[in-house]
Parts: structure tokens; C-alpha cells; sequence
């Protein structure tokens, strides 16, 4: 039995749990819940703290997990991406008190505050910069102005909340994280299927099929238009004159292809969603 750990809590976990349920898999109904077990699919979810996920499969006590890449690489656990996920994303990012710092240079000798102390100083390692790291369990923006630190490095959206506390962003990207899927062992049974599974959400997620009738002369420039990801799927129409094309398109693109299409002649165009798939 395939044993995964999902979140069970925090920015991922919603999104983890309905990821899972779209690939077929049966989740938790009770919130407090620790594990569930799938006898259909043969496995069981054990619903973790997301910091705590990456420890657990590098370890071997589990077999997959889903977390940020931000706290894989934080944790310095034995386990490895396989699978990026497309959600969760954020970006990690130096900050300090405007004019003081202008690149990673200066962060030699200073103190900087941080939740992520393995993936910080790791990152500045690599840089060869020496600074003294300060653990703090969130709140990070607020070290400088109460004298914890001098400086923090923290995951920014807007930057809002840093120039809030007078700070400013400075130097390069330390990390650009989202969930992924993790394992200590790419050849576990069962892994193979998990990620062919959730593949095919993040495919249904990502296209749509569309439909169009066009007159057969108009075939080539349409195909150029929706290639398709390997070709259209083209079928004849009473008139002969005319064919029936479905193909697969990027969601976000939906109605900038319509208008093309369109222009080009083609009509009764359709959008549908697609629920699963396998590529």
C-alpha cells in the first residue's frame, strides 16, 4: 500500500486535498482526522504538518508526499522533487532598511532574519557570504524594527507588507518554490500511477477541447492556428465541403484562438472542460 503525505494545513493543504480528489482518490471527511485509507486505489494518506513532510519521506516512514519546494529544501531531508505541481507558488527575496543594502555582498557580517535558516543558508553558502542567521517562526518583517535582525529574507508577493515595516528588496531571488511531489525512491510502487494521475488534473486544469466546422480549403491555415498536441482530430461533414476539427487548446488562450479561428472562417466553434486525461 502506497502510503502519502498530504498537508493538513496551511496555504497548500486545500488545494493539495482537492488536487488528489480530481485523481480519483478518496480524502479525508473528518478534518481531525490523522490518516485515511483508500482500499480502491491501495493507499493511505497521512495528513502532516507541511514543514514536517519533507523529514518523514526522506526518512523512508512514508512512501510520497506533496509540500513546498521552499520547505523540501529547507528541512535538508534525503528526499527529492518529482513532480512540479503548479500551485502554492512564491518567491523568496532579501529585504532591509531602505539604502542600507543594495546587493547580497552586504549581508557579510549581519544579521539576518529568517524562517527558512536551511534554505537561507544554503543559498549563501553557495554565494560565499558569511552573515549570522536569526530562526524566527513567522513574523519575519517586524526583526528589524524590533532589533532581532538587519536585515530578513522572506517570501514576497507584493512587497507590501515589507514596506510596511520601511523595508525594501534588494539582491537576487534566492528561490522560486510551489508544491511538488516528493519521494525518497522514484522506483516505489505505485508512484508511477500517483503521478500519471495527478498529471492529468494539472493537464485538465490547463486545456479545454475545442470544436469548430470549417471549409476543408481553410484546413491548413486552422491547423496552424490549434496544432493540437500532436495533431486535430479532423472528421468529415455531410457537405463535403466542410470538416469537423476538435483539438486541445490552453485554457488561457481560449478566446484569443476563437477570434482567430473565427476570422478564419471557422464556426459553430465550442469550448468544453475536460475532467481528467492522460497525455
Amino acid at each position: 500500500m502506497l502510503r502519502i503525505a498530504v498537508p493538513n494545513k496551511g496555504s497548500l493543504s486545500e488545494t493539495a486535498a482537492e488536487m488528489l480528489s480530481e485523481a480519483g482518490y478518496v480524502g479525508r471527511r473528518d478534518p481531525r482526522a490523522l490518516n485515511v485509507v483508500d482500499q480502491r486505489n491501495d493507499v493511505e494518506f497521512f495528513y502532516l504538518r507541511p514543514r514536517d513532510i519533507a523529514t518523514y519521506v526522506g526518512s523512508g516512514a512514508l512512501d510520497v508526499g506533496i509540500t513546498g519546494r521552499d520547505l523540501l529544501l529547507d528541512s535538508g531531508s534525503t528526499a527529492v522533487e518529482i513532480e512540479s505541481l503548479d500551485f502554492g507558488a512564491s518567491t523568496f527575496r532579501f529585504a532591509g532598511i531602505a539604502g542600507r543594502f543594495t546587493d547580497l555582498a552586504d549581508l557579510a557580517g549581519v544579521r539576518v532574519a529568517t524562517s527558512y535558516p536551511g534554505l537561507v543558508g544554503a543559498f549563501l553558502a553557495r554565494a560565499g557570504v558569511e552573515a549570522t542567521l536569526v530562526s524566527l517562526d513567522g513574523a519575519v518583517e517586524s526583526a528589524v524594527r524590533l532589533g532581532v535582525a538587519d536585515a530578513v529574507a522572506d517570501v514576497v508577493s507584493t512587497g507590501s507588507t515589507l514596506r510596511a515595516q520601511g523595508l525594501e528588496i534588494f539582491g537576487p531571488v534566492i528561490l522560486e518554490s510551489s508544491a511538488v511531489l516528493i519521494s525518497a525512491a522514484r522506483e516505489i510502487p505505485g508512484i508511477t500511477t500517483l503521478q500519471r494521475r495527478l498529471q492529468g488534473v494539472l493537464v485538465a486544469r490547463q486545456y479545454v477541447l475545442m470544436d469548430y466546422d470549417l471549409p476543408v480549403a481553410l484546413l491548413e491555415a486552422a491547423s496552424a492556428v490549434t496544432p493540437g498536441l500532436e495533431s486535430p482530430t479532423v472528421s468529415p461533414l455531410r457537405d463535403s465541403d466542410w470538416v469537423a476539427v476538435r483539438v486541445m487548446v490552453r485554457r488561457d488562450d481560449t478566446n484569443h484562438i476563437m477570434d482567430q479561428l473565427y476570422d478564419i472562417g471557422a464556426r459553430a466553434i465550442l469550448v468544453s472542460p475536460i475532467h481528467a486525461a492522460r497525455i
